[in-house]
């Protein structure tokens, strides 16, 4: 069994024994799992790469919260304030992703973000075409997106 599926087993153990499988028990068995494995490491031939994916997931999900958070505002005070500032543009961002899932989530995150929005892949799947409300300098916001957004993507599934 994968460390992941033990991980997953120790959570439901842990809602078991708390009698209540709520989502905030689950997370905290996942917690304590993830802390036993971690100190029981030795007992599975040593340090796994488990255990670097679930922090580079970790990291990956607290960039995306900020990026929501400060987009979001950014958004917000283009629509509340008299004066716009916005300057949306429809830009290629090349991709360096390959497999279908990593593109997917790749499209996804950026989607999620308010004030742009992925609208196609390329047929070659090397391209994707995102419209951006604040597009002033378009190739610094293909540099923010590419060292943003689909850099913590690709370390995630670096492993």
């Amino acid at each position: 069994m994968s460390l992941f599926g033990i991980n997953i087993l120790l959570a439901i153990v842990w809602s078991s024994l708390m009698a209540s499988f709520a989502l905030p028990s689950l997370a905290t068995g996942f917690v304590l799992g993830y802390a036993a494995l971690w100190v029981a490491q030795p007992l599975f031939g040593g340090p796994s790469l488990y255990f670097l994916r679930v922090w580079r997931v970790i990291r990956l999900v607290g960039f995306f919260l900020y990026e929501l958070i400060v987009s979001s505002l950014r958004v917000s005070w283009d629509v509340l304030t008299p004066s716009h500032k916005s300057n949306p543009a429809i830009i290629e961002v090349p991709l360096d992703v390959e497999s279908d899932l990593e593109i997917l989530l790749v499209t996804n995150l950026i989607s999620l973000t308010p004030g742009t929005l992925s609208l196609d892949v390329t047929p070659d799947r090397k391209t994707l075409i995102v419209h951006a409300m604040f597009a002033d300098d378009p190739e610094a916001l293909i540099r923010e997106l590419k060292d943003g957004m689909e850099r913590q993507v690709r370390e995630v599934f670096a492993l």
